[in-house]
């Protein structure tokens, strides 16, 4: 019997929750990746009266309750419907998830891409729920490194480009409605050459249609932070506001709600970097990041045992110990092979397998461990005879 973890092969949402190790997961897809200060604190009511009381932020820029229970549920529902969190249409839900750079602003390409895309969903074609669009149509892409099936971007000839994951180039479309046009065709070209079976473009080697060359390339951002938050979006202060960083991706609900209470706190802008940009909030938040040196940065951590039923050793404590030693080195902690928290290269990554863990240098969850079956005192002695701590 297969001992590996359980591939569910779709991603929970809000009308259809996903069981774990410590209740049911619902996830809330905020609408172009903003909430209102409003919408902020009704999402901390609801994790602390539906759930455990923790917030989680994905690396697609959702948000994740926690420890909600068969019978909270249905009123759970019924007050994020009622707070325009989710909509009440399970059908709209389903709908591919839209990732918007987060810097965009009224009446910009991003902002304007978004809400064409959002008025023409329903003629997407139906694809897995794993499947994402990326909206990043800024000066220069910032999303790049993030998750998605199809990107809409600008090019370096200044121009729009409509390219799909695992290729380079993207094809010149001349304008919004043009690149709405081509993606929307582009997603049941996807279906029609056999996609839904591959799961995710990356994993499609069907060639591109014609009518779709890859051609162009997209104009790349550098890490950079500025008057505006950009690629990485770097933790502190802005003219806009405060960048926070979720420690290992997860909050008490307690922490955003003081991120937002100051009068001047407008809306929060979430993140694929598991950091929050709030809109008129200065100064520190106990309970969330602000200083960009700390070392919790270079962390992924799933959340782990007991919270995620698929992992065997508990992940959180780790990162907490290895956090204050950890100096340049990037360090993904895997409660399984999954490797949900972190899909890309990791200097270090430890991966539970029955109780103790594998540790992995310069690769994925997925890839061959150097050293195996390690107790956590073990893994500690190990990076550190390894110099990694």
């Amino acid at each position: 019997m297969s001992t590996g973890p359980l591939i569910k092969g779709w991603c929970p949402s809000a009308w259809r929750p996903m069981e774990t190790g410590d209740g049911w997961l619902v996830r809330v897809r905020p609408p172009l990746g903003q909430l209102s200060k409003a919408q902020v604190l009704a999402l901390c009511d609801a994790a602390e009266t539906f759930g455990n009381g923790l917030v989680e932020l994905t690396s697609r820029a959702n948000i994740q309750l926690r420890g909600v229970s068969e019978t909270t549920w249905p009123p759970l529902m019924e007050f994020l419907v009622a707070h325009e969190l989710v909509s009440a249409d399970p059908a709209t839900e389903q709908q591919p998830q839209y990732l918007l750079a987060p810097s965009w602003q009224a009446g910009d390409d991003t902002h304007q891409l978004a809400c064409l895309l959002q008025l023409r969903g329903s003629e997407l074609a139906a694809m897995p729920s794993k499947v994402g669009i990326a909206i990043d149509a800024g000066e220069l892409a910032v999303l790049g490194d993030t998750a998605a099936d199809f990107r809409v971007e600008r090019s370096i000839d200044g121009g729009l480009i409509v390219r799909a994951e695992g290729h380079a180039c993207g094809t010149p479309v001349g304008t919004i409605e043009a690149a709405v046009d081509h993606l929307i065709r582009l997603t049941h070209w996807f279906v029609e050459s056999g996609g839904n079976d591959a799961g995710r473009m990356q994993r499609h080697k069907v060639p591109l249609p014609a009518w779709s060359p890859a051609k162009m390339r997209p104009a790349s951002a550098c890490v950079s932070a500025g008057e505006m938050p950009g690629a990485a979006l770097a933790l502190g202060e802005y003219q806009a506001g405060m960048v926070y960083g979720l420690p290992f991706g997860r909050a008490a609900a307690a922490a955003l709600r003081a991120s937002v209470t100051p009068a001047a706190v407008s809306h929060v802008r979430v993140t694929p970097w598991r950091r929050l940009w709030v809109q008129g909030a200065s100064g520190p938040v106990e309970g969330l990041i602000s200083d960009n040196q700390d070392t919790r940065l270079l962390m992924d951590a799933c959340p782990g045992a007991p919270y995620c039923a698929q992992a065997s050793v508990a992940t959180q404590p780790l990162a907490k110990r290895l956090a204050p030693d950890v100096k340049r080195h990037s360090v993904h902690i895997s409660g399984c092979a999954k490797g949900c928290a972190r899909r890309s290269s990791a200097d270090v990554c430890l991966v539970g397998q029955a109780g103790r863990f594998n540790l992995i240098v310069k690769g994925d969850a997925q890839s061959t461990p150097v050293k195996t079956g390690l107790t956590e005192t073990e893994v500690v002695e190990y990076l550190e005879s390894l110099g990694a701590l």
